[in-house]
C-alpha cells in the first residue's frame, strides 16, 4: 500500500486518531510509593464553548446589586430555583434539581485565574493547557498527565472527543485521541479497515503505517464492544449535546476502556439578546445530563463517571446595550457523579468588590484539575507545576 492510498483511506473514516508524530509511551515510569491509579474511572469533560454567563447560571438572587447591574438580563427572583437564601439556579436547569437534592451535584463558585485574558482563543488555550495567564504551553493538561502516567496500554484510546470541537486538553505528543461523531457510521466504515503489517525505512511513511495500525486497533476494539453492547433504554433529547451524551452513554454501556470523554455545547457567547438563547442552551444541557445519568446508571457505571464543565471565561457583571453580556472573568462550574458530595463549594464572588467591572476569582481553575488527578484517579499532580493548587473536597 502506498502513502497516497493510506492517506486516502484515513480520510474516509468517520473518526480521527489525533496523534503527534512521536512514538507512544506504552507504560508510565514507575513511581515509588504511588497508590494504584483508578483507571476504571472516566472523566466526562463538558466544554461550555463561548464563555458561559455564570451569574445567570448560579444566580445571586439575594443580592440587589445583581438586579441593578442587569435590569433587562437578570433572571426574575420568582423564577430562580433557590439552593439557599442567597443563590439559586436558572429555571432552565430545573431537570438537575433532583440531582442537587440527591447530593450528586456540586457547584464550585468563583473559578478563574489571575490576570484574566478576555480573548476566546487565548483564554480557552489557558484552560485547556493548564497554564498561567502569561505562560504558553503547547500541550493539553490531560495530554501532559498521560505522557507521564499513561492509562493501561490495552485502552482503546486515552480520550474520545464527541461533537465538532477539537481535542483541547487531550492535544499532545503521544496521546491517542479518537474524534467520533456517529457510532453507526463508525461501525459501517470501520468494517472496511483492514490490518496493515507493512513497515518502511522511510520515517514519514513508517509513522503513517504506525498510525494506521493504531487506527485499525482502535476501530476493531470499539467495533467489537459497540456491537456486543445492549441498546440504551433511555430516550435522549435530539439536541446536539443530547446526541453527544447519548454516544457517550453508549460507549460507557459498552465498557469501552477510555480515561476521558469530551463533549461540547455552545456557543455561549451571548453578546446580544441573551435571555432566550441562554435559556435554550442551559435547558439542552440539563436535559442531556439527566438522560445520560439515567442511561449510565442503568448500565451500572454511574459511580465510575465524573462530569466536569469548563469554559474560557464568564461574562461581565453589567449587561450591555444589546441586552446581552460581554466577556468577563470568574464563573461557577459543576461536578456531577455518583461519587460526588453535592453542595456549594468556594466563595461566591462579591458584587461589591469588582475588578474593573468583573468578578474576582477565589478558586484557581487548576484546583478542578487537581481534584480530578489526585482525588478521582489517584495520581500525583506534578504536571500542574510548582504552585500548590488545592484539591476540592467534593468526592467520596
Amino acid at each position: 500500500m502506498t502513502r497516497r492510498e493510506l492517506l486516502r483511506l484515513s480520510a474516509t473514516l468517520p473518526f480521527i486518531l489525533l496523534m503527534h508524530p512521536h512514538p507512544r509511551r506504552l507504560f508510565a515510569a514507575p513511581v515509588q510509593g504511588m497508590p494504584q491509579p483508578r483507571w476504571d474511572r472516566v472523566l466526562m469533560l463538558v466544554e461550555l464553548n463561548g464563555g458561559n454567563d455564570g451569574l445567570n447560571t448560579l444566580i445571586p438572587y439575594g443580592d440587589e446589586r445583581y438586579y441593578q447591574a442587569r435590569p433587562r438580563v437578570a433572571i426574575p427572583r420568582e423564577r430562580v430555583l433557590q439552593l439557599n437564601e442567597k443563590v439559586g439556579l436558572h429555571y432552565a436547569l430545573e431537570p438537575l434539581m433532583p440531582l442537587w437534592r440527591g447530593r450528586e451535584l456540586a457547584w464550585v463558585q468563583g473559578v478563574g485565574y489571575a490576570n484574566p485574558n478576555r480573548s476566546h482563543f487565548r483564554s480557552i488555550e489557558i484552560w485547556e493547557t493548564g497554564s498561567d495567564s502569561e505562560q504558553i504551553l503547547d500541550e493539553g493538561w490531560l495530554a501532559r498527565l498521560f505522557e507521564v502516567y499513561a492509562p493501561p496500554s490495552d485502552f482503546s484510546a486515552e480520550g474520545i472527543v464527541l461533537g465538532r470541537r477539537d481535542a483541547g486538553p487531550l492535544s499532545g505528543k503521544t496521546v491517542r485521541t479518537i474524534a467520533l461523531e456517529d457510532p453507526q457510521q463508525f461501525l459501517t466504515q470501520a468494517s472496511r479497515v483492514s490490518a496493515i503489517e507493512q513497515t518502511s525505512p522511510n520515517r514519514a511513511l513508517a509513522h503513517i503505517l504506525q498510525v494506521q495500525r493504531e487506527l485499525t486497533h482502535a476501530a476493531g476494539d470499539l467495533t467489537r464492544r459497540l456491537e456486543q453492547s445492549s441498546s440504551l433504554q433511555t430516550s435522549f433529547p435530539a439536541s446536539p449535546i443530547g446526541r453527544q451524551l447519548q454516544t457517550a452513554a453508549q460507549l460507557l454501556s459498552a465498557k469501552v476502556p477510555v480515561a476521558v470523554i469530551k463533549v461540547s455545547i455552545g456557543s455561549f457567547d451571548t453578546h446580544a439578546n441573551q435571555l432566550n438563547h441562554h435559556e435554550r442552551l442551559l435547558k439542552e444541557l440539563a436535559e442531556g445530563i439527566v438522560a445520560f445519568r439515567q442511561a449510565v446508571e442503568q448500565a451500572g457505571q454511574w459511580d465510575n463517571v465524573l462530569i466536569m464543565t469548563y469554559s474560557e471565561f464568564g461574562r461581565r457583571v453589567g449587561e450591555n446595550a444589546s441586552i446581552g453580556t460581554d466577556h468577563g472573568t470568574a464563573a461557577p462550574h459543576l461536578l456531577l457523579g455518583g461519587m460526588v458530595k453535592g453542595g456549594l463549594y468556594g466563595i461566591a464572588p462579591s458584587l461589591a468588590d469588582l475588578q474593573e467591572g468583573d468578578l474576582r476569582h477565589h478558586i484557581d481553575y487548576r484546583s478542578l484539575y487537581r481534584t480530578v488527578i489526585t482525588n478521582w484517579w489517584g495520581l500525583p499532580a506534578t504536571m500542574l507545576g510548582k504552585q500548590d493548587f488545592s484539591a476540592i473536597d467534593c468526592l467520596t
